[in-house]
């Protein structure tokens, strides 16, 4: 895993389409039995290096009920985002994540992760990368949640700008978020609170 890390890493594939720069930023262990497919770190985490160090990290820890020391244990919770490098700004927000990421280092990341019991596919990059079952639209893949249950569960990005969907759909918070809560707390042997 050591060299693993060290040459995604060391990754320059993309260096001239990044504006800030490469700064590969994942989160590795080998006995991780969670891992988290996002799209491409923000500018917050190219900054600090940390996956998730930003206000859409905190919205993603309190739907798995996790707190930030379980979080960032790699030896439990594994994080390897579609592009792995900040991308750069569009019009609407930042870009996608870079093409190059998935093909050239998933595999080889996933062949280093044989623990791994749930993975959570976080918006539709990772959902159409790795979902073979598409439905036409985010909220119908997430809707579906039980059809990719229990190793594979699709989520929407938890940035402060998808507030407006989660007013929308509410069923998301109320029951889609308590049964992710306890397969995050099954798979992690973490048992719930007294009382609930």
């Amino acid at each position: 895993m050591d060299s693993l890390l060290a040459a995604v890493r060391a990754c320059r594939l993309c260096e001239a389409e990044l504006p800030l720069g490469p700064r590969p930023v994942v989160q590795l262990g080998a006995g991780a039995r969670i891992l988290i497919i996002g799209q491409a770190p923000g500018t917050r985490v190219h900054a600090t290096g940390i996956p998730w160090n930003d206000p859409s990290g905190n919205t993603l820890r309190r739907w798995l009920d996790l707190d930030r020391e379980t979080f960032y244990d790699a030896a439990q919770v594994a994080i390897m985002p579609m592009g792995f490098c900040y991308p750069g700004r569009g019009k609407s927000g930042d870009l996608p994540p870079r093409p190059e990421c998935a093909p050239t280092w998933h595999a080889r990341i996933l062949a280093a992760l044989p623990n791994i019991r749930l993975t959570l596919l976080i918006g539709l990059y990772a959902q159409r990368y790795y979902l073979d079952k598409r439905y036409r639209t985010l909220t119908d893949t997430v809707r579906h949640w039980r059809e990719f249950a229990p190793d594979r569960f699709p989520l929407p990005h938890p940035s402060p700008r998808n507030r407006r969907w989660l007013t929308q759909n509410p069923w998301f918070e109320q029951d889609t978020v308590p049964a992710l809560q306890a397969r995050v707390h099954e798979v992690l042997s973490i048992k719930p609170p007294a009382g609930s």
